[in-house]
């Protein structure tokens, strides 16, 4: 299998489904990460089961992307050893030279507010029944 083109990676949405290599379903997506405006595929973070903490893929053992559903270059044995997925840092916002003292300092002393979008149980078992979104 070949590594994803950029543009299909940003695609993928949470909820979708995860294959191993062999075609075996073991989970869905929880998280993209990267930079889309940079075009950089980081990975997935994959949830084997509601109440299991999720397990990150790099960008590299992502094979097959295809409209709902990630296919790994992993079979099942390999993705059971990956790693719990960690919330990366918050990033720093640097304010330009034209920003106030005031506007500065305030800055320097907030404290970063909750990444948007975060993954609570709820929302979890909300993606993982396929619910989440719906009203």
């Amino acid at each position: 299998m070949t590594t994803p083109d950029p543009v299909s990676w940003l695609m993928i949405e949470p909820g979708w489904t995860v294959e191993a290599a062999g075609g075996e379903q073991i989970g869905r997506v929880e998280e993209i990460t990267g930079d889309s405006n940079a075009d950089i595929f980081d990975g997935l973070s994959i949830a084997l089961g509601v109440l299991r903490r999720p397990l990150y893929v790099a960008s590299e053992n992502v094979g097959e992307i295809v409209e709902g559903r990630v296919r790994l270059t992993l079979d099942r044995t390999d993705v059971d050893r990956l790693g719990e997925f960690v919330e990366p840092p918050a990033q720093e916002e640097i304010s330009g030279e034209k920003a106030s003292l005031l506007e500065r300092t305030e800055g320097a002393v907030e404290q970063p507010s909750a990444r948007p979008g975060r993954n609570t149980l709820t929302r979890r078992l909300l993606e993982w029944f396929g619910r989440a979104g719906r009203r």
